[in-house]
């Protein structure tokens, strides 16, 4: 029964939203869907507390549901996704990223969640364990292939849509998986990207879409696009393994044709 899944959707959903208030902080984002961010509007403080009383909230909703398999997935679930969002601050400060470093990153801090979704359902449902299993593979494909489209929105996004300015992750010089893959591509293109990143200075508008061009250039966002498809066939796959309800399996599938259509 859906009621029985509902402690741990509510907590996911804290969960999501105490990541969200403490991102912004650490990235400065001043704007989210269109909206000022909580930090803009009440402090920092304000926002800081908020995101640890959501995450507080998130454990507790759970432990109500009386089931440890369950709270375990949530408390590691939170774990890996601050040890990726840690890698994630890491790595502005370094010159050099590696791709299976970034990809390692963000299945702590974006697919960990999306894992603990799709497996708290499982629990919580009394599924089997190979369900359990295979659906929490399905989550974590999805949440890979939801990070590297994000991150190609971050560099192709229109603003108006996404509620972030243009070319963010640019003007920011976050080491997304296109950008990684260009500056790894050892071409001239690359090599340029490279030099871009090293300026101490604050990127113009006209650096930014240079470097954007240069990025597609080297053949890096083809490169995200295709690795993202994968992720996504994979998930499919882990689906089939489930013994689910036909009307289940196509909603659960839809959302696999939705992280690669999203243009926000």
């Amino acid at each position: 029964r859906p009621e029985a899944a509902l402690p741990g959707a509510v907590a996911v959903e804290l969960v999501h939203n105490f990541s969200l208030l403490h991102d912004d902080v650490m990235d400065g984002d001043t704007e989210r869907r269109h909206r000022p961010t909580v930090w803009r509007l009440f402090g920092t403080p304000t926002a800081i507390l908020a995101g640890d009383a959501l995450l507080t909230l998130a454990v507790e909703v759970l432990e109500e549901a009386g089931d440890p398999a369950a709270t375990g997935e949530l408390t590691t679930a939170v774990r890996r996704l601050i040890a990726g969002q840690s890698a994630d601050i890491a790595f502005e400060r370094r010159t050099e990223v590696g791709v299976d470093e970034y990809l390692r990153m963000a299945d702590g801090k974006t697919a960990s969640l999306m894992r603990c979704a799709t497996a708290l359902g499982a629990v919580l449902g009394g599924a089997p364990d190979g369900s359990v299993r295979a659906l929490a593979e399905f989550g974590r494909d999805l949440g890979m292939a939801y990070q590297l489209i994000d991150d190609l929105l971050g560099i192709r996004g229109t603003p108006e849509v996404t509620g972030k300015p243009v070319l963010a992750d640019l003007r920011a010089r976050k080491k997304t998986v296109p950008v990684v893959v260009a500056l790894e591509s050892g071409t001239a293109d690359g090599a340029a990207l490279a030099r871009g990143y090293r300026e101490d200075r604050a990127p113009t508008e006209d650096d930014l879409r240079t470097m954007a061009a240069l990025i597609e250039r080297t053949g890096a966002v083809d490169w995200t696009r295709r690795r993202a498809h994968r992720y996504l066939e994979h998930a499919r796959s882990c689906l089939d393994r489930v013994d689910v309800p036909p009307a289940i399996h196509a909603a659960l599938s839809g959302l696999t044709q939705f992280v690669v259509e999203r243009d926000r």
